[in-house]
């Protein structure tokens, strides 16, 4: 299982694309060098475009001559420079970065302060320069723990079996840095899930729509009635946890 970290900004996101640049692309083609071979990479969640990674495990086959060291250092060299292999872990047969994790958790940042515009923060963040309510967002963000259907959450697209997600987590912290950053964790997310969530908090938090929406847009079954998805810029995905039969090194969350 290889750690990726990667800078989504010139990316079209994780999934390979036939007319775009895909981080999938770039994986499956280093390593294709590597084995010899054409290699396919499955990642625990497909950002979207523009959409960053600290973190992301990624699951793909290479034949046994390689050391994970050898393997990482190797792959470095040839990987752009906005993607890095962090670590690479072996894995028990049948394991798949998808399907075997137990969660995930992203980050999503707002700056707040003029310092927003600086064009070495706004990568990486919504430059929003205006401050927030924070109270008020973590309140509403009080209300997403628990299984709950967040089909108003989702973006328009095939159906799915259900849109059920069980979130274990949610909190609005502000830091020194002027930047209001939104972690949540959950067994699974759906299609611009995070960015809407963030969108109508930020409308909260700006007193753009009352504090009552919130509970109401989770009962609701379409997003008719949700705020417009925050920018790709503020969002990350940071880590996802595994169970700990299943990787063979140190550790099963990153």
């Amino acid at each position: 299982m290889l750690v990726l970290e990667y800078d989504g900004t010139r990316f079209c996101g994780w999934q390979s694309q036939p007319d775009g640049r895909s981080v999938q692309q770039a994986v499956e083609g280093a390593f294709s060098r590597l084995a010899g071979a054409p290699t396919r990479a499955t990642a625990a969640g497909r950002t979207d475009a523009g959409v960053h990674a600290h973190a992301m495990p990624v699951t793909i086959t290479m034949p046994e001559r390689w050391s994970c060291a050898e393997l990482q250092r190797a792959a470095n060299a040839l990987l752009p420079p906005d993607i890095a292999v962090r670590a690479v872990y072996p894995v028990q047969n049948g394991g798949n970065a998808r399907r075997s994790a137990l969660g995930r958790r992203y980050c999503y940042t707002v700056a707040t302060t003029e310092e927003a515009r600086s064009p070495f923060r706004n990568r990486r963040a919504w430059a929003l320069a205006r401050p927030l309510d924070l109270e008020a967002m973590q309140r509403c963000a009080d209300l997403l723990p628990g299984l709950h259907d967040f089909r108003a959450f989702a973006a328009v697209g095939e159906p799915k079996p259900h849109y059920r997600c069980h979130v274990t987590e949610a909190r609005w912290e502000h830091d020194d840095d002027g930047c209001a950053r939104f972690t949540i964790s959950a067994d699974r997310f759906l299609h611009h899930m995070v960015r809407m969530l963030v969108g109508t908090m930020v409308d909260i938090g700006l007193g753009r729509r009352p504090e009552g929406d919130m509970a109401r847009l989770i009962q609701l079954d379409h997003n008719g009635n949700t705020s417009p998805p925050a920018p790709a810029a503020g969002l990350a995905f940071m880590s996802a946890g595994y169970p700990a039969e299943l990787v063979t090194g140190n550790g099963v969350s990153w």
